[in-house]
């Protein structure tokens, strides 16, 4: 039995109690199959009241063995000993019930969920009056002196009583806990029991629709004047893609593209080719399906309630279509599509110094490629050079008098990736060699820098800002063969000769 169920059922049994219907009470508190010990203490006490002294006895042991500081449960099964005349053992229970005090004058089980109030002076009294029963009237009168210690002033005539009485060795009257004072379940918790409507039921403030009380969810409405004076049928919401179609004849594919159905599927056309070729998805895939083995479908509420699923003819289906420039299946990607995309533009990636991308129609000539290059670099086409590879060849130059087939048939789809290489140009013209004569010696102080003699001859490959030309990376400067010890260096040194 889960938490709640127990707390329902020991709620349901301390309201019984409450209205003096001790039988119910009792059958429902021994409904629950696993009680607490407080529930026990509370079986326990609805067997006192009917004086089943054994099962009381039961109920009491089974709370001390849940909980064994509890000592009223202590207190009570000492005062059922002692109306079974057991009086040792209820001596017991009283001793330990005062030991589970503490040394403190009272407990309080209010906040246990018991309206009672544990006095030490009075577990004293019984205690004495067990004792007395045993026939020790000296410490019976020694316990009573102790609960004067104890004592309050509501419980202090008592105690006087059965002093009285001891010294004149007479029994006294018991103090016996309340008849019909059990523990309760939390209140807090009691009250989480019931159901709760935190939102409340929606109410309808305005609405086109007259005499309108539907508070419910539904597809947003046309707010328009002059309006329907009922509501809209609600049509059902196409989760799917494409207008939906009724399949009228089993289709058997004949290629990849093309997708098998069988009559009553519902079909959603995605586009119509001019062939008679519908392009549809069926069930997550999609492929191509004749469009007059199809019937166009009106999905609504009402349409799914009258009607139901419609028989499949048995007339012939209708011949094959032809498939000419129709639908076709990319490849690549498996999406169906048109013939005409394919006159969509390639793009070509350009790997320069940085990597860009330009488009062009397909087949376009090489004149056209170079432009668009051109203008995205800045730079006029006869210092462009293309290639099909990092590395530049003679076959993978790209130039006027390449076939610019078999270049685009290297593109895979749609997409194309070229090398592109610069020369530097000076107004639009390549820039021709410049020989420089030595007028001083030149020792290197960095070993980035050029050696040369008076009288040497070099060739200026570029030259900076700075009276120093700096190297850049193998466009430097190199010696001719005048110095063969240098004919192959490249360096820089100042440009004062």
């Amino acid at each position: 039995m889960s938490f709640l169920d127990t707390l329902r059922q020991w709620d349901k049994a301390v309201t019984c109690v409450d209205r003096q219907d001790l039988p119910e009470a009792l059958s429902i508190f021994l409904s629950i199959q696993e009680p607490n010990s407080k529930i026990y203490f509370d079986i326990g006490c609805l067997h006192l009241l009917n004086q089943d002294l054994d099962a009381a006895e039961k109920a009491f042991d089974c709370s001390i063995r849940k909980d064994e500081h509890l000592a009223v449960a202590f207190f009570q099964r000492g005062m059922t000993f002692y109306k079974k005349r057991r009086f040792e053992e209820s001596l017991a229970d009283f001793q330990h019930a005062f030991r589970a005090l503490r040394g403190n004058q009272l407990i309080d089980y209010k906040a246990l969920g018991l309206r009672y109030k544990l006095y030490a002076c009075e577990v004293l009294h019984n205690m004495a009056l067990a004792q007395a029963q045993l026939g020790d009237w000296e410490k019976a009168q020694e316990n009573l002196v102790k609960a004067l210690d104890y004592k309050t002033e509501a419980k202090l005539n008592i105690i006087d009583r059965a002093l009285q009485s001891t010294l004149k060795q007479k029994p006294f009257k018991p103090v016996e806990f309340p008849s019909k004072v059990l523990f309760k379940p939390n209140k807090h918790y009691v009250a989480e029991l019931e159901k709760k409507d935190y939102l409340g039921k929606a109410k309808v403030v305005a609405s086109v629709i007259p005499q309108d009380e539907f508070s419910g969810f539904a597809p947003l409405q046309p707010q328009v004047k002059d309006g329907p004076t009922c509501p809209k049928e609600p049509e059902v919401l196409r989760a799917l893609e494409g207008e939906p179609h009724t399949v009228l004849f089993e289709f058997v594919p004949e290629t990849s593209d093309e997708l098998a159905v069988v009559p009553g599927n519902i079909v959603f056309v995605l586009q119509k080719g001019a062939d008679n070729w519908a392009s549809v998805i069926f069930n997550e895939r999609r492929g191509l399906v004749p469009y007059n083995y199809l019937e166009r479908l009106e999905i609504s509420l009402a349409s799914k309630q009258n009607e139901g699923i419609p028989r499949p003819p048995n007339r012939a289906p209708p011949t094959r279509p032809e498939r000419k420039q129709g639908l076709r299946r990319d490849d690549s990607s498996g999406n169906v599509m048109d013939a005409e995309s394919t006159n969509k533009p390639l793009i070509v990636k350009v790997r320069f110094t940085f990597t860009f991308a330009v488009s062009v129609p397909p087949g376009s000539p090489y004149e056209i490629l170079i432009e668009k290059i051109s203008n995205k670099l800045n730079l006029p086409s006869t210092a462009i050079t293309l290639s099909l590879t990092a590395e530049v060849t003679g076959q993978s130059v790209i130039n006027a008098n390449t076939e610019m087939e078999s270049v685009w048939s290297c593109a895979s789809g749609r997409h194309i990736t070229l090398w592109c290489d610069t020369k530097e140009e000076t107004d639009g013209k390549p820039q021709s060699e410049i020989h420089l004569v030595a007028l001083h010696s030149y020792e290197s102080s960095n070993p980035e820098d050029l050696n040369f003699q008076q009288g040497d001859t070099i060739t200026l490959l570029s030259r900076g800002e700075t009276p120093f030309i700096w190297p850049d990376l193998s466009q430097i400067f190199r010696n001719t063969e005048d110095l063969s010890k240098n004919s192959n260096s490249n360096s820089c040194f100042p440009l004062f000769i």
